[in-house]
């Protein structure tokens, strides 16, 4: 079984907020349905860190979600800047069953077991927006210590994905909040999403302080689900 990833579809099959406007997302819908049925497998993975539709209301996003679901594998995702529709665990999981979206996950506050690793993680804010999210960040810290902390509980090693990156301006800017957690617990590997077209070209794969971080926007990964590295399940 594989496991994948790719974050910001910014789907909008209900709401009027399509994204082929922006260089680069012309039919992307269709791309990133083709590359999926190509790449992923009935019983694979795959995490999508956030900005998953445009749906303001769970009504809204329904449609997206059934997209989602009817794509081949299992489906983890979590919450993203511009998911509005998310509500809370309880009402996500009953629309869940009332819908039969059996193949989605919803990643808040916990942690979801893959083959051998612990899939953990949470929306996070952005280096940049500090001034304005000083409460939100410590909150989203507090979700990321719990999310990991499940993740630790399994007994296997847990993997980070976040919507915001950590780090903007090359890495000079840094959320030292989310940073410090993951400093924390040991964290090996980082995925996360929420930069497009020219900024997305500043961060692809780097280490710092022994930790890999991965872009992994839909836009940057060319709509194609990435496969993780299969030296991630063996940390």
């Amino acid at each position: 079984m594989a496991i994948f990833t790719i974050g910001d579809p910014h789907l909008s099959l209900a709401a009027n907020k399509a994204m082929d406007v922006f260089p680069g997302w012309q039919n992307y819908v269709a791309r990133l349905e083709e590359n999926w049925k190509r790449l992923v497998g009935a019983a694979d993975t795959v995490v999508i860190p956030g900005d998953i539709s445009w749906g303001m209301d769970l009504s809204e996003a329904l449609p997206d979600l059934q997209f989602l679901d009817r794509l081949p594998g299992k489906k983890i995702l979590l919450k993203g800047n511009h998911d509005y529709w998310w509500v809370t665990m309880k009402k996500l999981e009953e629309a869940k069953a009332a819908y039969s979206l059996n193949s989605l996950t919803f990643l808040f506050n916990n942690a979801v077991t893959v083959e051998n690793i612990a899939v953990c993680g949470t929306r996070g804010w952005g280096a940049e927006e500090k001034a304005d999210g000083g409460k939100v960040i410590r909150r989203e810290a507090g979700r990321l210590r719990l999310s990991i902390e499940a993740a630790v509980a399994t007994g296997l090693p847990p993997v980070v994905f976040l919507h915001y990156p950590p780090f903007y301006n090359d890495g000079d800017l840094v959320c030292e909040e989310i940073y410090s957690v993951l400093l924390e617990y040991g964290i090996r590997r980082c995925y996360f999403g929420h930069l497009h077209q020219e900024r997305s070209g500043k961060y692809r794969s780097f280490t710092r302080d022994g930790i890999v971080f991965s872009l992994v926007s839909a836009d940057f990964l060319d709509f194609c689900p990435k496969q993780i590295e299969e030296s991630i399940t063996k940390l």
